[in-house]
């Protein structure tokens, strides 16, 4: 099979990776060449193995990017690439998107199929990517560090504030002049107001007008009420009108007309929406009657939410132990912690926790249950713990008021709680003093009796005096610990599956900034950001890679060879040294770093004078260095149907440059290899380097000009 190399004629249908973000190169159709004939020399030519001069460059591997899926296959895209290639890396399926699920589990069967098929030819793999901020599933990293939202259960209306602009800022998000209306800003104590100037009286007053804005829509039956500070340097009544969006007019009257003096007064007033006001998000303010100065501050436009207020018991944490979600649960080394058959829990509904206590302890405390909250407890405020308990045995446990758990506060936070040989509902309200405030964490001593003890439908409430909805943000923090253990577990899990086979992997994929080289790329500031871009360095700071390093050293083998990898470094030579001065920061923060690898996406215009700079530059590292991903276009983009013979040529020879210049500057010590990431050129519809003839074989696997260039970069002949 590793002998496989011929040409093929007819028309077929394959599958073949192209693109370092995108898996699928599509089917499509070949068509032998017209002219055969100028091609034939290349038919003289062996596979692309036989050209590596193994004792010049005995640790030298050339390697191909394959499609997992049709890798695993076992058709053509296996014969060709296992025929022709020392080593694969997987374009798509070895990332964090294509591994982790959309509730954090992580699915490894395409790549124990992958790697036993490569296993089977002796092909090696090399790992692609562990930590890289592209190709990840994003929508689940970002779901563990969200807000935690705490809906309240309702109570009595309350005023809900849906734009609050006091101008001490130049967001101009909710509000807009016409062309008529003059805005700037004037002193008003500390602080400042907005001034609009309407330099003559108009023809209608609507001529100059200032808008509000709001969000959601007004419905039929709500209450909103406007609230301002208003005044002018004239005495003048303005009338406002309802506008779907600015400029959209509804309505003649939505808050009546507004009265200001050349004294501040802050005006209140409140309006019931009918049908001829529904649907706005927009008060207009009618200026134009009046040639003077108007000045605002203080603009809130509120709306009466009938289930928005009032005090309420409002659940902080919960946990039914229907699911093995453990974030506001844990034991210490004593508790063994198991869950107990499904229709066992209380009430024979479901499962319960199930916590063993194998001897008496010297002390309760010596096994503990934690059970934990996200907001800490304040000075007078009032909470409900709800429960149903029950033991093997009767016990009476105490509950500790923990700052976090292991933190002790004080010895008393419900009281005891007594365990029989039947479920019991536990209630117990508390008002919070100075020896429980500031806790987040209830700890159950389990230790004074050796049983097994078992939790259900544990509920955490405190009263709300306000009622309503709950926001609780993470602190940076707590979000730089939350993303750091999810890189963990992440490695983590991909070594357990790979480490056996896979020995060399991308660690840390295109981390240096295009515009700042010399800095992270970072994803603040950017509210576009594609749906699969998660910057892990954005939360766990510079260091990110430092620990992605120690953990893939950690969890693979101590023979591995771990790289970091960036593209453009022969096009931007500020960014080379910026990777090579981010790969001296790193080690000298105690990470491991083996190899440097340069993508080298490049064009047969590519200047190959900075080539030589980025292998000079590479070289002095002392590091491995391996070209990771080859491919080489023609021009400025030239698509496959446009390019000319003397184009192939030019190709061939560029990729001939490139390999030749690779093993001439980069020591043999330091020569891991070449990866062509393209080995087929790009079909039209595929979404990397969209039809271009960058392959060193055509679609038809028909040998190219630039087979013989690379075979002949790799011999030296």
């Amino acid at each position: 099979m590793r002998y496989l190399d011929k040409l093929f004629a007819g028309v077929v249908t394959f599958a073949v990776i192209v693109s370092c973000v995108d898996e699928s190169l599509l089917d499509y159709k070949v068509e032998k060449p017209e002219n055969i004939a100028q091609f034939e020399y290349l038919n003289d030519y062996d596979i692309l193995t036989s050209y590596v001069d193994r004792n010049a460059s005995p640790h030298f591997k050339l390697g191909a990017g394959v499609s997992l899926s049709s890798y695993n296959e076992k058709g053509l895209v296996y014969s060709h690439i296992s025929s022709n290639f020392d080593e694969i890396t997987a374009g798509y399926a070895m990332k964090h998107g294509a591994i982790v699920q959309d509730n954090g589990t992580m699915n490894f069967s395409g790549v124990a199929n992958f790697i036993s098929a490569a296993k089977e030819v002796g092909v090696s793999i090399y790992g692609h990517t562990l930590t890289w901020h592209a190709n990840q599933n994003a929508n689940y990293l970002n779901s563990i560090i969200a807000p935690i939202e705490i809906p309240g259960t309702g109570g009595g209306p309350a005023w809900e504030a849906l734009t609050e602009i006091n101008f001490e800022t130049d967001n101009e998000e909710h509000y807009l002049g016409n062309s008529n209306a003059e805005m700037s800003f004037v002193p008003r104590g500390d602080g400042r107001a907005l001034k609009i100037a309407n330099t003559e009286v108009r023809p209608n007053d609507w001529d100059c007008q200032f808008f509000v804005t709001f969000d959601p829509a007004t419905e039929v039956g709500q209450q909103f009420r406007l609230t301002m500070d208003v005044r002018a340097d004239a005495d003048a009544s303005y009338p406002t009108q309802a506008h779907t969006v600015p400029y959209a007019y509804k309505h003649w009257n939505f808050f009546g007309a507004i009265s200001a003096t050349t004294e501040w007064t802050t005006i209140t007033v409140e309006a019931t929406i009918a049908d001829n006001t529904s649907g706005c998000t927009t008060i207009a303010f009618n200026l134009g009657a009046t040639a003077t100065n108007y000045y605002f501050d203080n603009i809130s436009v509120e709306w009466l939410n009938p289930n928005g207020g009032g005090p309420t018991w409002d659940v902080v944490s919960e946990n039914n132990f229907e699911t093995d979600n453990a974030n506001n649960y844990m034991g210490n080394s004593n508790a063994i912690i198991n869950f107990t058959a499904p229709g066992t829990g209380a009430e024979n509904n479901g499962r319960s926790l199930q916590i063993v206590n194998e001897s008496v302890r010297a002390n309760d405390w010596d096994c503990q249950f934690f059970f934990t909250f996200p907001e800490a407890t304040e000075l007078g405020q009032s909470y409900i713990l709800e429960m149903d308990v029950k033991a093997d045995a009767n016990a009476s446990v105490p509950t500790q008021a923990h700052t976090v758990p292991y933190a002790y506060k004080h010895w008393d936070f419900f009281g005891q709680v007594s365990f029989t040989n039947e479920w019991t509902h536990f209630i117990k309200e508390i008002v919070i003093a100075d020896n429980t405030s500031g806790c987040t964490t209830i700890a159950f001593n389990l230790g004074a009796t050796a049983t097994t003890y078992y939790f259900d439908n544990i509920v955490l409430k405190w009263y709300n005096e306000e009622g309503g909805e709950q926001v609780i943000e993470m602190t940076p923090e707590e979000k730089k610990d939350t993303i750091t253990a999810e890189l963990d577990r992440w490695i983590a899990g991909m070594m357990e599956t790979s480490k056996d086979y896979v020995k060399a992997w991308d660690v840390v994929n295109e981390p240096m900034d295009d515009g700042n080289p010399y800095e992270l790329k970072t994803g603040v500031g950017n509210d576009n950001l594609p749906a699969d871009h998660f910057f892990w360095q954005d939360y766990m700071g510079k260091d990110y890679a430092v620990q992605a390093f120690i953990m893939a050293a950690n969890y693979g083998n101590t023979e591995d060879k771990l790289f970091i990898n960036d593209y453009n470094l022969e096009y931007n030579i500020d960014k080379c040294k910026g990777l090579i001065a981010y790969v001296q920061y790193i080690e000298s923060k105690g990470a491991r770093v083996d190899g440097i690898g340069t993508q080298m996406h490049i064009s047969t215009n590519s200047d190959k004078d900075k080539i030589v700079e980025m292998f000079q530059l590479l070289a002095a590292t002392g590091k491995l260095i391996k070209i990771s991903e080859l491919d080489i276009g023609i021009g400025d983009g030239i698509k496959t149907a446009a390019a000319t013979e003397e184009d192939l040529q030019t190709q061939a020879e560029m990729y001939k440059y490139v390999v030749e210049k690779y093993l001439e500057l980069i020591p043999a010590a330091q020569q891991y290899g070449i990866t062509v990431w393209s080995p087929l050129d790009s079909p039209a519809e595929s979404s990397w380097r969209t039809g271009q003839p960058i392959g060193l074989w055509n679609e038809g696997y028909y040998r190219k000009p630039a087979y013989a260039g690379f075979a002949d970069g790799l011999s030296g002949k």
